[in-house]
């Protein structure tokens, strides 16, 4: 739609209202119903978002520890704008507007804690060195037969998964609950999120789906609304979709693999792939990787950010430990799939479902382009099993660690600037600290009668 179509669907759709939503740093959607009235009043200018949305956790627990916000500046409005290129209807919801919103710099506020923002920044990197970024990511997801109230009243234990027992890409399973799985397709689809497939995966109750590439700023857009979306359609089937990376250690855990290319400035060339080349990877691709591999280890919290995330980084279960890449593989940490010169691309296989879609495309063009504009040679491929190739290191092995390495790390700053990464770090340590103060089921379980 054009401008002047956008404006005259919200002017005549009957509700009279707007949702509007910004994205806070654990990639959760942070919302609102405004009027039509206040729409229009704030569209060519900004409206006000209460910046706790960026100085608290997924808790809505206050941060101690942030520089941001906090009490010290008493959660005051931060500017924001909404974006009318995010306009979407919602068809759930009697097809009313929709519009993402990111904050804006002002002199009490900074809008490099948005992470739309930061991928924006990023991108913008992208297209004055003459590249256009195409992304898409994938999801993995369990779904269970439970309510909000049901699972709390459980206490998150005995859960009923949609589906029972281990059975990936099952034609059989699909049918169990159609309802569902049909609506995903349509109803995401309306609402501007396409998908290219949707499957079970190895799991009771498990799907996976692919959302259909474009650019990365749409692509992350569209990851970010997925992952609401895919719980707000389940909510209206009585089902609980969760994106943890790992509910259950006797389980897969669910990925949130990033697809990615560079094109030339006109969007017509594929400069990742080389026909000349013996496995048809242009030096643009090998600079690439390598700036990823390099600086994995020192931003590896965009791509696993909670402290579940490291629960999924283990051996054996589909998801990476070593700093790896190779052809085709599914044991190594970056998947090149070089093929023709439209589909030639790279997996990043690190990257957990519970992520903040924006920080992990943000962190996987960012890496990328460090290893172009350093002109980084790209290690030797792992031969087989990923998982036993350590010669170039491990993935740090927890939150903790991955979060020490990125706050000492002059790389993290240098891609993200240094409000974000104080920001984001503190928001990390923040989750350490949450989680080593509580007194867990495993510990009651393990030492309780013995020690």
């Amino acid at each position: 739609m054009t401008e002047n179509q956008i404006f005259d669907y919200v002017r005549e759709h009957p509700d009279q209202r707007v949702k509007v939503a910004l994205v806070d740093i654990d990639g959760v959607l942070r919302g609102k119903y405004i009027s039509t009235e206040k729409f229009f009043s704030v569209i060519h200018s900004e409206m006000g978002f209460c910046n706790v949305v960026f100085g608290w956790d997924m808790a809505d627990v206050a941060y101690e520890n942030s520089q941001y916000t906090g009490w010290h500046s008493g959660y005051p409005d931060a500017p924001a704008r909404i974006d009318l290129s995010s306009f979407r209807m919602i068809p759930w919801e009697n097809n009313i507007p929709f519009f993402l919103c990111e904050l804006i710099d002002s002199p009490q506020h900074s809008a490099a804690v948005c992470p739309r923002n930061l991928i924006e920044k990023v991108i913008d990197r992208a297209q004055k060195s003459g590249f256009t970024p195409f992304f898409s990511q994938e999801f993995e997801w369990f779904n269970f037969e439970e309510t909000p109230a049901s699972v709390h009243e459980k206490n998150f234990q005995n859960l009923k998964p949609l589906s029972p027992g281990m059975f990936g890409y099952s034609v059989l399973r699909s049918t169990l609950h159609n309802d569902f799985f049909k609506s995903l397709f349509s109803d995401l689809g309306s609402f501007g999120i396409p998908l290219e497939g949707l499957h079970t995966e190895t799991g009771p109750g498990v799907y996976e789906a692919a959302i259909t590439y474009s650019g990365i700023l749409e692509a992350a857009d569209r990851a970010v609304l997925f992952k609401s979306s895919v719980k707000e359609l389940a909510y209206k089937q009585g089902i609980m979709a969760t994106f943890m990376a790992k509910w259950d250690e006797r389980l897969p855990g669910c990925s949130g693999h990033v697809h990615q290319s560079l094109w030339d400035a006109g969007a017509s060339k594929n400069l990742f792939f080389d026909e000349m080349d013996e496995q048809r990877m242009s030096a643009t691709m090998r600079h690439y990787i390598a700036g990823q591999l390099h600086c994995l280890p020192f931003i590896l919290p965009m791509f696993a950010p909670t402290i579940n995330s490291y629960k999924r980084l283990v051996e054996g279960a589909w998801a990476p430990t070593t700093l790896t890449w190779a052809v085709d593989n599914r044991t190594v940490a970056l998947r090149a799939l070089p093929g023709s010169k439209k589909s030639t691309r790279l997996e990043t296989r690190v990257v957990g479902s519970d992520v903040n879609p924006y920080l992990a495309m943000a962190a996987c063009l960012a890496s990328g382009l460090y290893g172009i504009q350093h002109q980084l040679a790209l290690q030797e491929p792992t031969i087989g099993n990923g998982y036993a190739d350590v010669s170039y290191g491990r993935l740090p092995g927890s939150l903790h660690q991955a979060t020490e390495a990125m706050k000492h790390s002059s790389i993290a700053i240098e891609l993200f600037g240094e409000t974000f990464v104080k920001h984001f770090v503190a928001s990390r340590e923040w989750e350490c600290q949450q989680y080593g103060r509580v007194v867990n089921d495993w510990e009651k379980r393990r030492y309780f009668e013995i020690i």
